[in-house]
C-alpha cells in the first residue's frame, strides 16, 4: 500500500492499482478518485499531507474543501479511530516554524467545528477522530541539503511509528494481518454504498489551485499595469473622455490572458476563477469609477450654476430657467455616465445621479429664496420710503382725519407695492399658497411699519401737542405771526390751540387700522377739555373718573399707545408748560396797550376844559395866537411822524426817552432843511416868469 500526494496542499490517495479488477477511467470517474480517498484515509494509521507555506491562513487553500468533507463523512460512516494527520508545510519561509503551527492547529479546528456532525457524534473533540501533527520542510531548490536532511529526519519518525507515542496513535481500531482483506472489503462495501459523498476530485484540486494561482497573477499585474496607473492618475484630476472603453480595454486585457493560461482546466473551476478574478478587478477599479462620477456630478452642478445665473441675469424667467438647465445638466451627465461605463460591470450611477439631482434643486431652491428674499427686501423699502415719511407728517399735523388719511395711504400704496410685487415674481411660477403667504407678507410689513411710526411718535407725544399748541396760538389763520396788539381773544385762541393740541393726544391715544369705533376722543374731551372729569361706569354703577383706568373701551391692549392715565398725565404736564406761553402773550397785550394810550385819564381831561377855558378863550379871540399853535402843531406832527416816537415807546419808556433825545435836534435841524429847500423851490418860478 503506498500513498501519493497531490500538488498544491491536496489530501493524499491510495493509488489505483491497490484495487484488483477495478480500471476505471480516472479523468472522467471522479465519484472513483472521491472514494478512493475517503478508503485511503479510513484504512491508514498515518495520512501525508503536503501544504504549501504561503496556503497557511487562508480561507480558501485547495485542502480545506476536502478536509471538512472527509471529516464529515468519517463521523457519518465510521465509529471513532485515530488516525494521524501528518501536515507536512513546503518550502518553508523565514516566518518561525512555532509562528506556522498554531495557526494551522487553530484553521483545522475550525473547519472540524463548522462541519455539520450527527446527533451521535454532536460534542465529540476532534481529537477522538484524529492526531493532527505537523512538521516543515525547506525549499527543495534553494536549500537541497537542508531539505533532504529533513526528509531523512521524517522518515525515521515511521521507522517506529507503531511504538506507544508514535506516529500510528492510539490502534484500537487495528486488525491482525490476516484479517486485513476482510476489514478493507467491508471499509470499501460502506463507502461505495454511500452516495451523498462530496469529496472534490483530483483535477478539480488542481484546476482549484492552478487557476488561483494564475487569476492572482493576473490580478497583481492589473495592479501595477503602467496604462491603468495612467489612467487611474488621470481621473484624480477630472473627468476622462473614452473611461468606460479604456478601462474595459484593460480589464479585458487580462481576462484573454487568464483565459488563454486556464483553458485547459476544470471549466467549473476555471469559470468560477475567471469570475472571482473579475469580482476583484472590478472591486480594485470600483474608486476610480467612483471618482469619475463624482467629476461629472461637479461639472453637471458647476455647469447648472452657470447657467442658471447667466439666464436669470438676462431675464429669463426664473422656473423656466431651472427647468431648462436641469434637464440639460442631467443629460449632461447621463451622456458621461455612459461613457464611464464598464463592459464588464453592471455598476449602476442612479445614486450618484439622484444626488445630482437633489444638490441641484437645493441650488435652485437655494438661489429661489435668495431672490425672492432680495426682491421682499426691495419691496419692503419701496413700503418704508411711501408710508414712513407721510405718515409722521399726518401725525405731526394733527387734523381730525388723520387716521381715515393714515389708512387711504396704507391701502394705496400697499395695493400698489402687492401688485408690482406680484409682477416680478410671476417668472418664478410659485404656488397659490406661497404667492398669498408672500402677498401677506408685505401688508403686515406696511402695517408694522404705521404702527411703529405710531408709536415712535406717541413717543414724543408731548413735544408734538408743544409744537401744534404754539403753531396756533402765535399764527393766525394765514400763518402770519400774531402781534399781540390787545384786540385778540387770547382765551379763544387758547381754546383753540388747546383743541388742537388734545386731537393729537386723541389720534395717539391708539392705532385705529382696523376702523372700529371708539370713544377715545368723546372721552378726553369730556375730561380735560369740558371739565366733566367722572362718568357713570356700567360696571361699578358709582361715578368714577373715566381717565382712571390702563385701558380703553373697545381698543384692544395691543393697539394701545397711550392709556387713559398716560393720558390725563400728559395733559397735565401740557398745560403746565404752556401756561408760561399764554402769560407772555398777556403781559404783551398790557404792554402794548400802557405804551399806545397817550391820552390822559377823563377826569384830567375835565380839569383841563376847566381851568384851561380863559386860555381858550383868548386863543379864539386873538387869531395870531391860534396861528401859532396850529404851526407849532403841524411841526410837532412832522417830528413825531419823522422820529416814530410811538415805535420808539414800544421798547420801554427810559429806552424811549435817550433815543428821541439823541434824535430831536437832527431830526428838527433836517425839518427846517426840508421846509427851506421847499420854500425856494416855489419862489424860483414866479421870479422867472416876472423877468
Amino acid at each position: 500500500m503506498e500513498e501519493r500526494g497531490v500538488s498544491s496542499s491536496c489530501m493524499p490517495q491510495l493509488h489505483h492499482s491497490c484495487f484488483c479488477g477495478f480500471k476505471p477511467n480516472i479523468q472522467d470517474d471522479t465519484a472513483f478518485e472521491k472514494q478512493s480517498a475517503l478508503f485511503a484515509l479510513a484504512i491508514s494509521d498515518v495520512v501525508l499531507i503536503n501544504m504549501w507555506c504561503h496556503d497557511i491562513g487562508r480561507e480558501h487553500a485547495a485542502n480545506k474543501p476536502l478536509l471538512k468533507t472527509v471529516f464529515q463523512a468519517m463521523m457519518r460512516l465510521f465509529s471513532p479511530r485515530k488516525t494521524t494527520l501528518l501536515f507536512v508545510i513546503r518550502d518553508k519561509t523565514k516566518t518561525p516554524f512555532e509562528h506556522l503551527e498554531p495557526i494551522l492547529r487553530d484553521d483545522i479546528q475550525k473547519i472540524w467545528d463548522a462541519v455539520p456532525k450527527p446527533q451521535a457524534h454532536k460534542n465529540t473533540p476532534l481529537s477522538e477522530f484524529f492526531n493532527v501533527e505537523v512538521t516543515a520542510l525547506s525549499s527543495y531548490e534553494d536549500k537541497e541539503d537542508k531539505f533532504i536532511t529533513e526528509v531523512a529526519q521524517l522518515r525515521k519518525r515511521f521507522f517506529h511509528s507503531i511504538s506507544p507515542g508514535g506516529l500510528a496513535g492510539d490502534r484500537r481500531g487495528a486488525v491482525p494481518a490476516s484479517g486485513f482483506s476482510i476489514s478493507a472489503q467491508n471499509i470499501w462495501k460502506v463507502i461505495r454504498e454511500n452516495k451523498d459523498l462530496d469529496l472534490p476530485a483530483h483535477k478539480v484540486m488542481v484546476a482549484t489551485v492552478r487557476c488561483e494561482e494564475i487569476a492572482d497573477e493576473k490580478f497583481s499585474r492589473l495592479c501595477s499595469d503602467k496604462v491603468w496607473l495612467a489612467l487611474e492618475k488621470a481621473v484624480q484630476q477630472g473627468p476622462v473622455r473614452g473611461f468606460g472603453e479604456k478601462l474595459s480595454s484593460i480589464i479585458d486585457a487580462y481576462l484573454s490572458q487568464y483565459d488563454a493560461e486556464a483553458m485547459f482546466f476544470d471549466e467549473g473551476v476555471r469559470n468560477a476563477k475567471r469570475q472571482h478574478l473579475l469580482s476583484k478587478a472590478l472591486d480594485f477599479v470600483f474608486p476610480a469609477y467612483s471618482t469619475m462620477l463624482g467629476h461629472l456630478r461637479s461639472k453637471a452642478l458647476d455647469s447648472f450654476k452657470i447657467k442658471l445665473e447667466q439666464s436669470l441675469n438676462s431675464g429669463k424667467g426664473f422656473a423656466a430657467a431651472v427647468r431648462m438647465w436641469t434637464r440639460s445638466s442631467m443629460l449632461e451627465f447621463d451622456k458621461g455616465s455612459a461613457d464611464a461605463a464598464v463592459r464588464q460591470a453592471s455598476w449602476d450611477a442612479s445614486r450618484v445621479r439622484d444626488k445630482l439631482r437633489r444638490d441641484i434643486d437645493s441650488h435652485a431652491m437655494s438661489v429661489r429664496d435668495a431672490k425672492l428674499s432680495a426682491i421682499m427686501n426691495n419691496f419692503e423699502e419701496q413700503l418704508a420710503k411711501a408710508l414712513v415719511d407721510p405718515v409722521e407728517c399726518i401725525f405731526e399735523t394733527g387734523e381730525k382725519d388723520t387716521w381715515p388719511s393714515i389708512r387711504k395711504l396704507l391701502k394705496r400704496e400697499t395695493e400698489a407695492v402687492v401688485s408690482e410685487f406680484l409682477s416680478s415674481i410671476s417668472g418664478f411660477e410659485l404656488d397659490e399658497e406661497t404667492t398669498e403667504r408672500m402677498q401677506q407678507s408685505l401688508r403686515d410689513y406696511a402695517r408694522k411699519l404705521v404702527e411703529n411710526k405710531a408709536r415712535d411718535e406717541a413717543g414724543k407725544i408731548l413735544i408734538l401737542m408743544k409744537d401744534r399748541f404754539s403753531t396756533v396760538f402765535n399764527h393766525d389763520n394765514n400763518s402770519i405771526p400774531r402781534v399781540w396788539t390787545g384786540k385778540e381773544d387770547i382765551k379763544i385762541i387758547t381754546q383753540e390751540a388747546r383743541t388742537v393740541s388734545l386731537n393729537l393726544l386723541s389720534d395717539m391715544a391708539a392705532i385705529r387700522l382696523d376702523e372700529r369705533p371708539d370713544q377715545i376722543d368723546s372721552i378726553l374731551r369730556s375730561a380735560l377739555m369740558d371739565g366733566t372729569v367722572s362718568v357713570a361706569s356700567s360696571r361699578r354703577g358709582v361715578s368714577t373718573d373715566p381717565l382712571a383706568s390702563s385701558t380703553w373701551e373697545e381698543v384692544p391692549p395691543k393697539d394701545t399707545l397711550l392709556t387713559p392715565v398716560q393720558c390725563k398725565s400728559l395733559w397735565r404736564q401740557f398745560q403746565k408748560e404752556t401756561e408760561y406761553t399764554v402769560a407772555q402773550a398777556i403781559s404783551a397785550q398790557e404792554a402794548y396797550k400802557r405804551n399806545n394810550n397817550w391820552l390822559p385819564p377823563a377826569w384830567a381831561i375835565l380839569a383841563m376844559v376847566v381851568l384851561g377855558f380863559n386860555e381858550f378863550m383868548l386863543l379864539l379871540k386873538n387869531p395870531l395866537y391860534l396861528l401859532v399853535t396850529f404851526v407849532v402843531f403841524v411841526l410837532g406832527k412832522a417830528i413825531w411822524v419823522n422820529m416814530n416816537i410811538e415805535g420808539e415807546f414800544r421798547n420801554g419808556t427810559l429806552a424811549g426817552i435817550l433815543s428821541i433825545s439823541s434824535r430831536f435836534l437832527p431830526a428838527v435841524m433836517n425839518l427846517m432843511k426840508r421846509l427851506t429847500e421847499d420854500a425856494q423851490g416855489f419862489t424860483s418860478p414866479e421870479g422867472m416868469r416876472n423877468s
